[in-house]
């Protein structure tokens, strides 16, 4: 029942044989109250309801919370903020801006979705960034500077 094989494949596990590893459904969070200063680098999803003050830089999605809070540089796959944001954020997909959000600083989204009531004072470039040749992946981009409260049509160029 307790052979001796048991034993030599818990010994394997202890000196490094197996590591866990993150799933790809991991989330880390950062819960209201904490407050993390410097850079943050992560493979997976994170949810910030803290304070972060510095970079992030991120493999997938940032969520900050309603009671979140990020002033600095943010790199990440997609983003969905409730909270507040104040910095640079480059968005490799798709930025959700909810109603409770408060956004202020530069962006840089492939797409972009804001909700009625969230304050947006960004100056934002939309669209696939031109490679290196100079060839864009997509048609155009697209050069605004969006205030909060007006819409498409009313924003000069």
């Amino acid at each position: 029942m307790f052979g001796s094989k048991n034993k030599e494949t818990n010994n394997s596990n202890k000196k490094g044989g197996i590591m866990p590893s993150a799933s790809p459904h991991s989330l880390n969070t950062l819960v209201k109250g904490t407050t993390v200063e410097g850079t943050i680098r992560c493979e997976s999803d994170i949810r910030i309801d803290g304070t972060v003050k510095g970079s992030l830089d991120c493999k997938a999605k940032v969520i900050i919370g309603p009671h979140g809070l990020v002033d600095g540089d943010v790199i990440c796959e997609n983003a969905v903020i409730e909270g507040r944001f104040e910095g640079t954020l480059q968005v490799a997909e798709l930025l959700n801006v909810r109603e409770t959000a408060q956004v202020n600083g530069d962006i840089k989204t492939n797409k972009l979705i804001v909700q009625s009531g969230a304050i947006f004072n960004v100056a934002c470039k939309m669209g696939v960034q031109s490679t290196s040749n100079g060839v864009s992946a997509s048609k155009s981009s697209i050069n605004n500077i969006v205030k909060a409260g007006k819409k498409a049509s009313e924003v000069q160029a």
